[in-house]
């Protein structure tokens, strides 16, 4: 399911700061203080155009959704267990408390998040906080990737994500925000939407027949890891490398 673009262009970020949050920012979560940036990449493909994004402070969970975490929302609600519980493989499961959660769908991780008193990110949100203020780079640490950086696909490595938190965070002090697990966003996917995107908090198309991933994962190459590549799969997809996390608005 999963499409291939070959990105050769460097995206410049035009960050503008707006007044700072009051509230406490909440344990698990790093404040991301709201303001403009060019959001895609000029060229060729659905990252085409780059544009400019404006949106509100928000707060953004510092790490992946973990196997602890959404073990207990399973607890506590009822909801069905992931696709791949108990997989040791994946390190799915109890026995992996600190790995993100997989085998998650679209509806799965909005239902979490609910119960959390949060929601997905938009799709700019979720670039906007990847990219962690840096200017005119294509990964969340600067203008490369490697084993060192993010859990990607690697011959070093063996099947299935790594702990939460493995890797150094982004310059927001985020966590994986290219590499172990894909994340589910909230947006409908839609191949031309940046030609159309409104400028002030975009959140995505009407409707859709896919919604977007983003962020890469522990099977994917460096080109899927670019803070501007995206993707998309049906809302009910599992997979064995996606995940998500949550932002709670600062409004």
């Amino acid at each position: 399911m999963m499409k291939a673009h070959f990105i050769f262009c460097i995206t410049l970020i035009i960050v503008t700061r707006l007044a700072p949050g009051q509230a406490t920012t909440p344990p698990g979560m790093v404040y991301i203080e709201g303001g403009s940036f060019l959001m895609g990449r000029d060229g060729t493909g659905d990252s085409h155009p780059a544009h400019i994004v404006t949106l509100h402070s928000y707060y953004m969970d510092i790490h992946e959704v973990s196997n602890r975490q959404y073990e207990e929302f399973c607890l506590a609600t009822g909801h069905r267990f992931p696709e791949f519980w108990g997989i040791e493989k994946y390190a799915s499961g109890p026995d992996f408390p600190d790995h993100p959660v997989i085998g998650v769908s679209y509806a799965d991780a909005t239902k979490y998040a609910e119960w959390a008193g949060k929601r997905l990110p938009t799709e700019a949100e979720w670039e906007y906080a990847a990219r962690g203020a840096l200017i005119n780079e294509s990964y969340p640490n600067g203008s490369g990737i490697d084993s060192s950086l993010a859990r990607i696909n690697h011959p070093s490595f063996s099947p299935g994500p790594v702990s939460v938190m493995s890797f150094p965070p982004n310059g927001f002090g985020l966590y994986d925000m290219a590499g172990n697990v894909w994340e589910w966003v909230q947006d409908w996917y839609q191949e031309h939407y940046y030609s159309e995107s409104p400028q002030e908090n975009p959140g995505g198309p009407s409707q859709g027949r896919f919604r977007v991933i983003r962020g890469g994962g522990w099977h994917s190459g460096p080109g899927c890891n670019m803070v501007f590549y995206r993707n998309a799969l049906p809302q009910h997809w599992v997979d064995i490398g996606g995940g998500f996390r949550c932002v709670l608005p600062d409004f």
